[in-house]
């Protein structure tokens, strides 16, 4: 029997970045990380090997950081734990005592069992398995038409690369915009127009009714008896926890079917944790159970499981997800972080927004220089920002982090109003018109009136 002091299952992003943080905090312990691939995915960055990169080589989660550090690597699949016991046992044979144990095991696409047609060949999902995603790019080599189902962020990106890689691409979504459960309207509207005058065929308010053919694929049938022709579909359709090993074990799911941890990541067995797409969230704003699911979270709570394997600190847990999200279609980029306006409203706060738009660079006449637009959610009560969004050209992705950490740092509108910042012509927007802080000041003459 192998015997480690701390067990790590998964090894996409939340296991390899709790794997790091409990040898980096307790180098005395041996630690292993255990997973199923001999290469790993880095999750956010599938899209692009349709296209930009080109193939799934070029995107491969580094195993250095893990190896310079000491932590065992074991290519092999978890068939079972004995909780009460400590023991994991594998496909291979092998037996492991653990003293501590991370579960990252995950998630796995929806392939909703509704969807009549789903079962026929070359109807593909979006799972993070090299293997799959190389035998899926393989396939799509010889066909011309593919129709992707589903419009949150995978789906447009796979859209977005598969069309510059020359297919006839259609992309089909029952909302009214795509990427419409992360931005309010008017952001999704930008984001829709950049893709359809990128050459993505755009269909929006209905649904897929059934996909038709013999064997395989042949064309599918929208809600409103539309036919499309289709040599491949691609589901993106969401994901869900892969708690399977979890449940089995013993351990508590909540609802949703995320395994329940507190803000230290623990599980409702002592010595286990839980983190990553598996893990059970909590909104940041609300407190409500939430299923979000984000490589950037991920990590965030791999983190604090690693930092809390051996003694609980009050200063090293999670305080509920925030939701930061940002994308990239052609020249312009689309971030949100915290509450939409919606959101808010749905949820019943009192809110006053504001928005600004100006230009990422100082003078506009730079090169790159791109509009940038900032919105900003506040409470009306306390003054606190509640969330923000963007459009704006390379530097949206870290401004919506920006966001991000406002928020997380309980930022008033006046915090944001006397903020310091760095300008510099050929990198940001001029300190005499910065789209946050002159969002903010929208804000400001909103609550003055």
């Amino acid at each position: 029997m192998k015997n480690v002091d701390v067990l790590v299952i998964g090894g996409s992003a939340a296991g390899l970045v709790a794997a790091m943080t409990a040898k980096l905090n307790n180098p005395d312990k041996e630690v292993m990380l255990i997973r199923k691939e001999e290469k790993v995915m880095i999750p956010c960055g599938i899209p692009y090997i349709f296209g930009t990169l080109g193939n799934s080589d070029g995107n491969i989660l580094p195993d250095g950081g893990l190896i310079q550090l000491g932590v065992e690597i074991r290519i092999d699949t978890v068939i079972d734990i004995e909780k009460e016991k400590r023991i994991c046992r594998t496909e291979s044979g092998t037996d492991i005592n653990f003293d501590k144990l991370v579960l990252a095991t995950g998630s796995l696409p929806v392939k909703p069992g509704w969807l009549k047609g789903s079962e026929l060949s070359n109807v593909f999902t979006v799972p993070k398995s090299k293997v799959y995603l190389d035998h899926l790019m393989e396939c799509l080599k010889n066909f011309k038409n593919i129709v992707v189902v589903g419009a949150g962020f995978i789906g447009v990106e796979i859209s977005d690369e598969i069309n510059k890689a020359g297919k006839n691409v259609t992309l089909v979504e029952i909302l009214p915009h795509i990427l419409g459960l992360a931005f309010d309207e008017g952001v999704a509207v930008d984001a829709e127009e950049q893709l359809k005058s990128r050459g993505v065929n755009v269909i929006t308010g209905i649904g897929v009714e059934q996909i038709i053919g013999t064997d395989k694929v042949e064309k599918i049938k929208l809600a409103n008896g539309e036919l499309i022709e289709a040599d491949a579909v691609i589901l993106s359709m969401g994901y869900r926890p892969n708690a399977e090993l979890a449940q089995n074990m013993g351990l508590q799911l909540n609802e949703k079917g995320f395994i329940k941890v507190d803000q230290y990541m623990r599980t409702t067995e002592k010595d286990i944790f839980a983190v990553g797409d598996c893990a059970e969230k909590r909104d940041f704003a609300t407190g409500k159970i939430s299923g979000i699911m984000l490589a950037s979270t991920a990590c965030a709570e791999a983190r604090v499981a690693g930092l809390n394997l051996y003694s609980l600190s009050t200063y090293q847990s999670f305080g509920g997800t925030i939701g930061i999200y940002s994308t990239n279609i052609g020249a312009s980029s689309y971030g949100v972080a915290g509450l939409t306006e919606q959101a808010a409203l749905n949820e019943g706060f009192s809110i006053v927004t504001g928005e600004f738009t100006g230009i990422d660079r100082h003078p506009g006449k730079l090169d790159n220089a791109h509009k940038q637009k900032v919105k900003l959610i506040v409470s009306k009560d306390s003054k606190k920002i509640l969330g923000g969004e963007i459009i704006g050209g390379t530097s949206a992705g870290e401004l919506t982090n920006v966001i991000g950490f406002i928020i997380q740092g309980g930022f008033t509108l006046t915090d944001l109003l006397v903020a310091q910042i760095g300008t510099q012509p050929m990198l940001t927007a001029s300190p005499a018109a910065y789209p946050l802080i002159k969002a903010a000041e929208a804000v400001l003459m909103k609550l003055k009136k």
